[in-house]
Order: C-alpha cells, then sequence, then structure tokens
C-alpha cells in the first residue's frame, strides 16, 4: 500500500520568499520527492492559479498599473485566490491530490501587511471571508537577505511592478515573512536560501520528510 492509499485527502504545501529566493526550483523539487513517495501532486502559483487568477495576476503585475491603491491592490489578490481555491486547490485536494503552491496568504501578509503597511486585522477578516477554514498543512519559507534576492531577481528578466519596488519594501516584506515564521513554528518551516542549491534542496526534501513522518502511519 503506498502512502496515497493511507490518506482520504490531499494535503496543501505552500512554498514563501522574497523575490530570488528560488521557490519555484525547490517547488519542482518538492513535487519530485513528494511524487517519488508515490503521491499524486499539482504545482500552482499565486497570484494565478486558474484562468481568471492569471488574467488578475497579469493586471497585478503590469508595471503599467503602477499607482494602484493599495485595497484595490489587496481585494484583487483575494479574488484571485477566490478563483484559485474554487477551481484549483479544494478541487485537488478533495480528490486525494497534494498541492504544492508558489505563494499564498503569507504573501499577502508580507507584501500587502508588511511592504505596504495594511492592518494584520484587515487581511484576516478578508481571509477568513474568502478561504473559510482552508489553511496550509505545511510552509516552506525560502529565507535569504533582501539585497541578495534582488540581485538573482535581477538576472532572470525586466522587473514587473512588485519587483520595481524598493529593497526598504522588500526589508519590511522579510521582516513580516520571519515575524510568521516566528509565531507559527509548527505549520512554518524556515529554510536558508542563501546556502548553495543543493544544501537549500536538501533542506527542502528533509522538511517534507519530517512532515510525511507526522502524517503517514
Amino acid at each position: 500500500m503506498t502512502p496515497k492509499d493511507r490518506l482520504t485527502r490531499g494535503r496543501f504545501i505552500t512554498l514563501e520568499g522574497v523575490e530570488g529566493a528560488g521557490k519555484s526550483t525547490q517547488l519542482a523539487v518538492a513535487r519530485r520527492y513528494l511524487e517519488d513517495k508515490g503521491f499524486r501532486v499539482i504545482a500552482t502559483r499565486e497570484p494565478g492559479g486558474s484562468p481568471i487568477g492569471e488574467r488578475i495576476r497579469a493586471l497585478l503585475l503590469d508595471p503599467g498599473s503602477k499607482g494602484m491603491a493599495t485595497d484595490a491592490e489587496l481585494l484583487l489578490m483575494f479574488a484571485a485566490r477566490a478563483e484559485h481555491i474554487a477551481k484549483t486547490i479544494r478541487p485537488a485536494l478533495e480528490q486525494g491530490t497534494w498541492v504544492l503552491c508558489d505563494r499564498f496568504t503569507d504573501a499577502t501578509y508580507a507584501y500587502q501587511g508588511g511592504g505596504r503597511g495594511v492592518d494584520p486585522a484587515r487581511i484576516a477578516t478578508v481571509e477568513d471571508y474568502v478561504q473559510g477554514h482552508l489553511r496550509p498543512d505545511l510552509t516552506l519559507l525560502l529565507d535569504l537577505p533582501v539585497a541578495s534576492g534582488l540581485v538573482r531577481a535581477g538576472k532572470r528578466s525586466a522587473p514587473d511592478r512588485f519587483e520595481s519596488e524598493s529593497q526598504r519594501f522588500f526589508e519590511a516584506v522579510r521582516e513580516a515573512y520571519l515575524a510568521i515564521a516566528e509565531s507559527q513554528p509548527l505549520r512554518v518551516r524556515l529554510i536558508d536560501a542563501a546556502l548553495p542549491l543543493k544544501q537549500v534542496s536538501e533542506q527542502v526534501r528533509s522538511e517534507i520528510a519530517t512532515f510525511l513522518e507526522g502524517i503517514v502511519p
């Protein structure tokens, strides 16, 4: 009997971090690890993850959207998330599929909360409305100094609307992420993303292995 046969529902794992932290690379590592263990896995991202969500993503990341009202940004994030949950995440979990997501609501607390200064209580109100009881089962927070992350991100492509923000903005984002990790250590596991790639991947696999030990008989 494979692990997936001993579980009645899928699990929801998110990867978080500032720009250039390597989330996409490590999401692929996590996916391969879980599939090798016999699980059915899908990978998705935020904002996006559904046809309508991807259209909202384009609007949010478009440099031409510069100057967007903070409340509009926050609500668009959750509008995309509502579609993502309804069309992708919940159906997969209910079918026993594991969901790996590049960013989720922790990013809203970090970017709109830490970066933009939105009151976390306001974010929590919308979170409860949109998500109900849905929360990640495990979050891997890839952490590295902001300056290093921005150098990495700058080598990928022209900056989008968020990547064009100041280093000060991203320092606030990182601080918010680290505060989340400190307040929720059972769910949020800190990964040192400043280490060489091989060691970062080893940390990711190790944290998932520990998580599996706690849920698979």
